[in-house]
C-alpha cells in the first residue's frame, strides 16, 4: 500500500502541481503562497492516502485541499474581510470568464500571460513559467539559465514580489495588448514543451503531459491570434518532434536515435497537421517556423541516409540571422557534417569550444565526440564522452552516453 501511495503521489506531483498552483493563485495572487499550499497538500496526501486510500481523482483532492489550506493561512495571517471572502467564495462557484476574451482559456494559460507580463525582464518571465506552470525545481531551472541554485532562488523571489507589488492582473490581456506579450509566451511554451521533450533530471527523458499540455496551450494561443505566424509555426514544430516521441526510447526508456528509429512508430497523423501548417502561405519565416522547417527536413525523409542536409544548412544559416546563439550554430555544425563529412563539421565545433554559457553544455562534448569516432579517431572521442557524461543532468541520456564511451574503448 505505501508503495501505491507513494507511486500515486509522484505521478499526481509530475501532471497535478502546476495546475494546483495555478488555481490556488487565480484565487489569492499570492505565487509563494499558492506553492506553500500546493505543498501542503501532498504532504498530507502521504498520510490521508495511507489511512483511507486513493482517491479517484487525486488531483481534484489535492485542489481542494491546497484551497482550503490557503483561506486557513489567509485568515490566521489576518487577511482583509473582502479579500477572505473573495477566496472562500473561489472555493464553490467558478470564476467568471474575462469580458474581453471567449474560448475555453483556463487558468494555466492565464498564469502564463501573468508570468509573461512586460515588466519582469524577460530571463525572469521564463524562469517563472517553468517554476509554477512547468513545476520545475529552481534547482532544474538553473541548470537550464547555467546560473547556480541559489541565484534563482532570490530571481524567482523577486519576480514574484514584482508581480504582487505591482498589481500585475491575472488574466489573459485584451488583444491590443497582445503583441508586446506574443515573443515571450511563445518563448515559454516552447520552453515547456522542451522541458517535457527532453527533462533537465530525473529518471524519465520524455515527460509526455508535458508536452500534450505545451501543444493544448499553444492551440488555446492560436484562437486568440489566429493570424499570427509564428503561434501557428510553433505549433507545428511542437507537432513534428511529438510526432516522433513513440520512437525516441525503447522498451526500458533508453535513447533511440533519430538515425536508428523505427520511423513507422510516427505519428503521421501530427506530422499530417504539422505539414499542411507549414505549407500555408507565410509572408515570412521567423524563428519557429525555420525551426518548425528543419524538423521538417527530418521527418519527410524517407530514411536518414535521404535527408537533405544541403537544404537544412541553408535553414541554418536563415536561423543564424534571426537567432546567432552558440547552440544554433552548434546545430548548423552538426548539419555541415552531415552534408559536406565530419573533417568540415569539427572545425566549425571547435570554434564553440569557447563560446560563453558552453561550458556546461553537455552536448557541445557530446557532439565532438560523435564526430571524432566517425572519424575514427577513438581516443579523443573518448575523452570527449567522458565531459559530457559527467555534464548530461538526466539519467537517459547519461546511459546513452555511458555505452557510446564503451563502445569508443573496445
Amino acid at each position: 500500500m505505501a508503495d501505491r501511495v507513494a507511486d500515486a503521489i509522484a505521478r499526481a506531483s509530475a501532471e497535478e502541481t502546476a495546475r494546483i498552483i495555478s488555481t490556488v493563485i487565480r484565487m489569492t495572487g499570492d505565487f509563494a503562497l499558492a506553492e506553500d499550499c500546493a505543498q501542503d497538500a501532498f504532504v498530507r496526501a502521504f498520510s490521508d492516502w495511507r489511512k483511507g486510500g486513493i482517491p479517484d481523482n487525486p488531483g481534484a483532492w489535492l485542489t481542494t485541499v491546497a484551497k482550503r489550506r490557503a483561506i486557513d493561512l489567509l485568515r490566521h495571517a489576518g487577511a482583509e474581510d473582502r479579500a477572505l471572502r473573495r477566496v472562500a467564495v473561489e472555493e464553490y462557484e467558478p470564476v467568471e470568464p474575462d469580458p474581453d476574451i471567449s474560448g475555453d482559456f483556463d487558468d494555466r494559460l492565464r498564469l502564463i500571460f501573468t508570468c509573461c507580463h512586460p515588466a519582469l525582464p524577460m530571463d525572469a518571465r521564463v524562469a517563472l513559467t517553468l517554476r509554477t506552470v512547468a513545476g520545475l525545481t529552481p534547482a532544474q531551472i538553473a541548470r537550464a539559465f547555467l546560473v547556480t541554485e541559489p541565484a534563482m532562488e532570490k530571481r524567482l523571489v523577486r519576480a514574484r514580489a514584482k508581480i504582487k507589488h505591482a498589481g500585475i492582473p491575472y488574466r489573459v490581456p485584451p488583444p491590443h495588448l497582445m503583441p508586446e506579450r506574443r515573443d515571450g509566451v511563445l518563448a515559454v511554451l516552447y520552453l515547456l514543451f522542451t522541458e517535457g521533450y527532453s527533462a533537465t533530471g530525473g529518471a524519465v527523458l520524455i515527460r509526455v503531459p508535458l508536452l500534450r499540455e505545451a501543444i493544448r496551450l499553444t492551440r488555446l494561443l492560436i484562437e486568440l491570434m489566429p493570424d499570427d505566424d509564428e503561434v501557428r509555426a510553433l505549433l507545428a514544430l511542437m507537432l513534428l518532434h511529438h510526432a516522433r516521441t513513440a520512437a525516441r526510447t525503447d522498451a526500458v526508456g533508453d535513447i533511440v536515435t533519430l538515425e536508428e528509429q523505427d520511423r513507422s512508430l510516427w505519428d503521421r497523423d501530427a506530422i499530417t497537421e504539422a505539414l499542411t501548417i507549414l505549407r500555408s502561405p507565410v509572408p515570412r519565416a521567423g524563428r519557429y517556423g525555420l525551426q518548425a522547417h528543419i524538423a521538417a527536413c527530418h521527418l519527410e525523409a524517407s530514411d536518414a541516409a535521404r535527408t537533405n542536409f544541403a537544404r537544412i544548412v541553408e535553414l541554418y544559416d536563415a536561423l543564424a540571422v534571426i537567432d546567432a546563439s552558440p547552440i544554433v550554430e552548434l546545430n548548423r555544425a552538426v548539419a555541415v557534417a552531415m552534408s559536406q563529412g565530419p573533417v568540415v563539421g569539427l572545425a566549425l565545433i571547435d570554434e564553440l569550444v569557447t563560446s560563453q554559457g558552453m561550458d556546461d553544455y553537455y552536448l557541445l562534448p557530446a557532439t565532438r565526440a560523435d564526430l571524432l569516432r566517425r572519424m575514427g579517431r577513438r581516443t579523443e572521442a573518448a575523452t570527449e564522452y567522458e565531459k559530457a557524461l559527467q555534464l548530461a543532468p538526466a539519467e537517459a541520456e547519461k546511459r546513452y552516453l555511458g555505452r557510446r564511451l564503451a563502445e569508443t574503448r573496445r
